[in-house]
């Protein structure tokens, strides 16, 4: 692969989740009946650097889960079906406002099968959707709630979130195929 583009450098990301954060206690009222859940593997330090923020301009402390579905996609499980990885939460989704946080949004199989994994452990009042980046290319009618950029891309491109603790530095950077 060939690097094409920075898209976003460590503060770029920085805004991007500050403003996410903002917009999630704006659109909930507050974030009493909030839960968040990042999704495997991105999806859990975005999750947690959400928290954070909200906790230091608002005080207020939110649970964050960890879902790892990369069993569960039903496009790598077609003969088995679905089967949930692991889901480590320590609430009850039933009556939460659960917003599912995720590096990239691409076709939306993804973002189904966390559906999925949720409404099996419980009546969320909400399931919502944050992402750092959406780049397009929906093969299901899903579209995030928050979005940190978005990313207009071919198929031929590739999106790489990266951040700590599975990568050295904070960053966006899209590459050739």
């Amino acid at each position: 692969m060939e690097l094409k583009a920075k898209l976003l450098d460590e503060p770029a990301v920085s805004r991007a989740l500050i403003r996410i954060s903002h917009e999630i206690v704006e659109r909930n009222k507050g974030v009493d009946d909030v839960v968040l859940v990042g999704i495997k593997s991105r999806g859990i330090p975005l999750a947690k650097r959400i928290r954070d923020i909200i906790f230091q301009a608002y005080g207020a402390d939110i649970m964050v889960g960890e879902l790892d579905i990369s069993l569960y996609r039903d496009d790598l499980t077609e003969n088995d079906g679905p089967v949930v990885k692991s889901l480590s939460l320590d609430v009850s989704v039933t009556g939460k406002k659960v917003i599912l946080v995720d590096d990239v949004m691409f076709t939306g199989r993804t973002v189904r099968a966390a559906i999925e994994a949720i409404l099996k452990h419980g009546r969320a009042a909400a399931i919502q959707l944050a992402v750092l980046i959406d780049r397009g290319h929906r093969e299901l009618p899903l579209r995030p709630d928050y979005v940190g950029k978005n990313v207009p891309t071919s198929k031929n491109e590739v999106v790489s979130v990266n951040f700590p603790p599975y990568d050295d530095h904070i960053g966006v950077d899209i590459y050739e195929l």
